[in-house]
């Protein structure tokens, strides 16, 4: 029986609520009248249930489809104006224990190379992302008792939060790691991280099941479960997150929401983020091996939903997509890109030979970071590198009620403003410090309260000066 309020997988994503909700999207998807009055419901900006937002992903009439673009468009710019957050994932080890069919990094392939950095080879790729002019990292690690204990990874953090390089420093550390124990959870909090991560894949059981023979992770219910246990270990910023192409669309979209109404329901917090990657060619990985791939309108259709039922969600797109993909849905809603990734365990530093392969997937998008930043700024947006919620404590509600209140403008948007500075004089090429020089001075009259604006201006003067990390 279905039941948001349960702390039971199998209640809180209930098959059975999921196949009657397709049904009734389906039924419903003509149905002009139930349609319109979803959207007016969208304008107010508090979301969707996942089954009006399945109505909409059922409804294929161009007219209302662009009704419902226009709308994510909007609320974006309502809860997050035009900055774009940027991060770089960081692996640290391939070695991995599961049998996940779609990874690379399944325990029985033996011809990827298997990697595990060391503290200095740490230092070095750190120091390599610093000097780019990153301040937010992604850990990511495959699963391994043995070779990746919690240990390890929490030496790593510590690790990375040590390392001062010129101006350089890395400022948060999100981690995307196995599903683990609410004691293990206690111990990345105190640890500094920012956000935890983890992919459900697939919030259908059968198909999860099959998709991971064996392993750890073939444990439906205990994967699932994952961000209760890290809520109560007092992680309250959580990112979740599907691989689209597994499994039938419409059955993860609704899945997907009824786990951010799940978290809303018990802990009186959704997700801090949802990612959204596509199933991408890998070593001994062959998308075309999973029949479920979507289309590049799907996926931008998806995309612009997910921003009008979760409004106040932070909405994730990696170099998985190509620049074109990444530069429509930035448009319809997301709100985090990462910047010249490696998907391989270590190549920061130095390019990994193509003998030693370790990469997760291939990476479309191979632009420079400061191709990216010079490219948003084109377009419009503030490539922002702030790190200030997560070290001021607004992170949970906290963060929630900031953003739904709309004070984010007086928060973010100045905070914004400052780090592109920093990376600006630290790291810009000429062309990109011109184009952002002056994508500073139009947005400074965008902050709301002069106050607040007079004091960002002062604090630019004092960027200028040499000095650092200013945030409100």
């Amino acid at each position: 029986m279905y039941n948001p309020k349960s702390l039971k997988a199998e209640e809180f994503i209930d098959n059975q609520e999921i196949l009657d909700t397709l049904e009734y999207a389906e039924a419903n998807k003509d149905n002009k009248e139930l349609i319109d009055s979803i959207l007016e419901k969208a304008k107010e900006r508090k979301g969707l249930s996942h089954r009006e937002a399945s109505v909409l992903l059922a409804c294929d009439n161009k007219e209302k489809v662009e009704e419902m673009y226009a709308l994510a468009e909007q609320i974006k710019k309502d809860f997050y104006g035009n900055r774009i957050v940027m991060f770089a994932p960081l692996y640290l080890s391939n070695y991995c224990i599961n049998g996940c069919v779609y990874c690379p990094y399944h325990i029985k392939n033996k011809h990827i190379a298997r990697k595990k950095l060391t503290q200095e080879e740490i230092i070095k790729e750190v120091t390599a992302l610093q000097d780019m002019g990153h301040k937010r990292l992604a850990l990511e690690a495959g699963e391994d008792p043995k070779n990746n204990p919690i240990e390890y990874i929490l030496e790593c953090i510590k690790t990375i939060y040590s390392i001062k390089h010129k101006n350089g420093a890395i400022r948060r550390v999100n981690v995307n790691i196995a599903a683990t124990s609410v004691e293990e959870y206690r111990m990345l909090k105190e640890a500094g991280i920012g956000t935890y991560i983890l992919f459900q894949e697939t919030y259908n059981k059968e198909s999860y099941e099959k998709l991971h023979p064996y392993g750890p992770k073939s444990n439906y219910a205990y994967h699932t479960e994952a961000m209760d246990r890290a809520m109560e270990g007092g992680i309250d910023d959580v990112g979740l997150g599907v691989l689209f192409g597994l499994e039938l669309y419409k059955y993860e979209f609704a899945g997907l929401l009824m786990h951010a109404e799940h978290l809303e329901a018990v802990h009186g917090v959704g997700p801090h983020t949802i990612s959204v990657p596509r199933i991408k060619r890998a070593d001994d990985i062959d998308p075309s091996a999973f029949d479920n791939g979507i289309d590049d309108e799907t996926f931008a259709k998806i995309c612009a939903l997910i921003r009008i039922s979760v409004p106040y969600t932070g909405m994730i797109i990696s170099t998985r997509e190509s620049q074109s993909v990444r530069e429509k849905v930035i448009k319809l809603g997301v709100s985090q890109i990462s910047g010249a990734s490696r998907t391989s365990v270590g190549g920061y530093c130095e390019p990994e030979p193509e003998e030693e392969n370790s990469e997760q997937f291939d990476v479309s998008d191979k632009r420079t970071l400061d191709e990216v930043v010079k490219w948003l700024m084109e377009m419009g947006y503030i490539p922002s590198f702030c790190t200030a919620c997560y070290r001021e404590g607004r992170t949970g509600d906290r963060f929630m009620s900031l953003c739904k209140s709309g004070q984010i403008q007086n928060c973010c948007h100045p905070n914004a403003l400052m780090t592109l500075k920093e990376y600006l004089i630290d790291y810009a090429s000429e062309d990109t410090k011109r184009i952002g020089e002056a994508l500073i001075q139009a947005e400074l009259q965008n902050i709301p309260k002069e106050k607040v604006r007079e004091i960002c201006k002062d604090n630019l003067a004092k960027i200028e000066q040499g000095i650092r990390d200013f945030r409100f």
